[in-house]
């Protein structure tokens, strides 16, 4: 019997592999995308050619490798097989009133070289299998993902398949080496771009690398010699001298157009072009002009002056005063303040310089972020609410680690107290971060357009900020005489700080319903009480190893079921009264273009400045009476999910982060900026005034 089922064995284990394969195509909602092989049989050690063909929604589009002024290139996460770079046809220029990007609308097809395993065995089966992403847009931006595979046969000589064909048409739509010399000199405000081509017409150049060029700026043509040349403003990260600047040069003359492949060497003495479009531009031309961005030059020392401050008001923000309180507290009963005011202050600093580090590898990596964009992912929203919640067990008594750091009772060793003034730290840097307080905004946009070093001196200022108070109070002992004398108070006041905790747990779950949906929100919640019933068994048990194990268990539950969170669509309609409209570029232009007032309120879900500014300001009746009787229309963005198209808004005026209030009163060349914090009166005036 043996001897008649060993053969089955590799079918039978090979069947289940083969339900899982990845098909060769896959459909969301707005793309249809397949893999197409140039072989049907393939050969051990043979290279070959496959395309990712999309099939975008009508309206809809996605991005080329540059993305221009916002948005995500296409990727391919390969296995089963090595792969070479993609291959991508020319784009198209995606121009949303004043932002431009370059993506691809219809059908594109991108290509890329398999290499088959040398060790291949004929008759066996080649299964390389990728995970593509993409972003897809129109009035709003959703990423998308699906799994592909091929399924082809290995065979002692390679076979050509039935797309063969279409894949060489394909071919054909991806830029070739230019044939003839390229010339790169200085220019006022960027580079030249030359050739020795007679007869050109019109000229485009897409460069391959972001901020090289300024997307959204026009790139005049001049005839020059027996050729011509071509205008390139340069961009946010203009190249380094001796650096390439790629790309693909497009030029139409009597003959039709013809893309090309291209590069150069970036001259010495390339000069600063205009930046990112601003959206203060006149509307009524019906076009994109492009307009310098607000000035970041603000110097270091102002910026780090700024960003001191702003740190400092960040302390009277609800998310982070009940933090700075608790600390306040532990200062009552212990003997060293200077250490505890220290550890603290470390902890806020090396959480800053982390966000900071992180803030620098994602600009490297070409994506454009800002202050709270951690607060996009549903699954760090979903940890914060956790560890609201675990803090807020811990002050009203559920559990306690170390014992407690008020002093009542057995009290923290010295290294136990250092650890949780550290870790205290860390925690008002992390609620900080929602937060958006006033000198913060010019500060934190000078800081992510300077280089590394920069930045982070300048997130450090920040952190200084916020930490100061506290350390003011561990090292000045006039102010230790302000804090109030120990006694049986604290007990209770600790645990009442419990709730303001308890609180932020019932917002954050708000945020995340918004960006999870109710699914998210169930699974929140089963793991709250997951968490809490196995606190409840370690309180029960007087803290047994056996309860110990259980708490910890049902804390490591709980994180591992954030990987289930999935993020909902995006709702295309502005949340809130019907009298709100959502935000979008074409929106914006198309009320200036008929001479109306617009308020343009950039907020998100998750930002707490924002909520506020919302209820005390732009809900009260008296703002809402002036918005009625000068006709304005108000324009919501949200920002709880990433959108590259708001990013880009904040970017064009000075803006690292929401809130971004904008005032255009009719007629008006440029947009009011509005304070970060608001008030009724504030609102009204502004109205009256303009």
């Amino acid at each position: 019997m043996l001897s008649f089922l060993r053969p089955l064995f590799p079918a039978l284990l090979a069947a289940p592999l083969m339900a899982l394969a990845a098909p060769p195509q896959a459909a969301t909602e707005h793309v249809q995308a397949r893999l197409v092989s140039s072989q049907a049989a393939v050969a051990p050690g043979q290279r070959f050619t496959v395309a990712l063909e999309q099939d975008i929604r009508p309206h809809w589009h996605t991005y080329w490798k540059n993305p221009g002024d916002s948005g995500q290139a296409t990727t391919l996460d390969w296995s089963g097989a090595q792969a070479g770079p993609l291959q991508w046809p020319t784009p198209s220029i995606q121009a949303i009133g004043p932002i431009v990007n370059y993506g691809y609308e219809g059908r594109a097809a991108l290509l890329v070289e398999l290499t088959v395993p040398t060790d291949a065995r004929p008759g066996s089966r080649f299964r390389p299998a990728a995970d593509v992403k993409w972003l897809v847009c129109k009035d709003v931006c959703i990423p998308e993902q699906v799994s592909l595979g091929l399924d082809l046969p290995v065979a002692a000589e390679a076979k050509a398949g039935p797309d063969a064909a279409q894949i060489e048409e394909w071919r054909g739509a991806i830029p070739r080496p230019a044939p003839f010399a390229m010339t790169l000199k200085p220019a006022a405000q960027g580079v030249r771009l030359g050739g020795p081509t007679a007869g050109v017409t019109k000229a485009y150049f897409f460069a391959e690398t972001w901020g090289a060029v300024a997307h959204s700026a026009p790139q005049p043509l001049k005839p020059e010699g027996g050729g011509w040349a071509l205008e390139l403003p340069a961009g946010d990260e203009p190249l380094a001298a001796g650096k390439p600047l790629g790309g693909v040069l497009v030029l139409t003359t009597a003959a039709g157009e013809q893309a090309w492949e291209v590069s150069a060497p970036m001259p010495e003495g390339a000069g600063k072009g205009p930046g990112p479009a601003d959206l203060n531009a006149p509307a009524a031309t019906g076009a994109a002009a492009p307009a310098t961005a607000p000035d970041s030059d603000l110097g270091l020392l102002p910026a780090l002056a700024l960003a001191l401050v702003g740190g400092l008001i960040l302390n009277l923000m609800p998310c982070v005063f009940p933090v700075l309180s608790i600390k306040a507290l532990a200062l009552v009963n212990k003997g060293n303040h200077r250490a505890e005011g220290l550890a603290y202050t470390a902890g806020v600093l090396l959480s800053f310089v982390a966000l900071a580090g992180v803030l620098i590898a994602l600009r490297a990596g070409g994506q454009q972020v800002g202050w709270g964009f951690q607060f996009h992912s549903p699954v760090f929203v979903l940890v914060v609410a956790y560890l609201l919640f675990l803090v807020g067990l811990n002050l009203s008594g559920l559990f306690e680690i170390g014992g407690s750091f008020t002093g009542l009772g057995s009290g923290l060793a010295a290294r136990n107290g250092l650890a949780g003034s550290f870790f205290t730290g860390v925690l008002a840097a992390v609620v900080a971060t929602p937060c958006t307080a006033p000198f913060m905004g010019a500060a934190l946009a000078f800081a992510l357009a300077q280089p590394a070093a920069v930045m982070v001196a300048v997130f450090l200022a920040l952190g200084l900020g916020l930490a100061l108070p506290f350390l003011v109070l561990a090292f000045w002992p006039a102010a230790q005489r302000w804090l109030p004398r120990p006694g049986a108070w604290m007990d209770t006041f600790k645990q009442a700080l419990a709730f303001p905790m308890f609180a932020a747990v019932v917002w954050l779950l708000w945020v995340l319903a918004q960006q999870a949906g109710p699914d998210g929100v169930a699974l929140a919640l089963g793991g709250l009480v997951l968490m809490a019933f196995g606190l409840w068994w370690r309180h029960r048990s007087g803290a047994s190893a056996v309860g110990t194990g259980a708490a910890v268990i049902s804390v490591v539950l709980a994180l591992g079921a954030t990987s289930w969170i999935k993020p909902v669509a995006a709702e295309t309609h502005a949340a809130g009264e019907a009298s709100i409209e959502a935000f979008s570029p074409e929106r914006l232009a198309e009320l200036r273009a008929q001479n109306k007032p617009v308020f343009v309120n950039l907020t998100a879900a998750w930002c707490i400045s924002c909520l506020v500014n919302e209820r005390v300001a732009l809900s009260r009746p008296e703002v809402k009476d002036a918005f009625a009787k000068a006709g304005v229309v108000y324009l919501k963005g949200d920002w709880t999910r990433e959108d590259p198209t708001i990013t880009a808004v904040l970017k064009a005026h000075g803006r690292s982060g929401v809130p971004l209030y904008l005032y255009y009163a009719p007629g008006a060349a440029e947009a009011q900026v509005l304070p970060q914090i608001l008030t009724p009166g504030l609102v009204v005036e502004t109205l009256n005034r303009f």
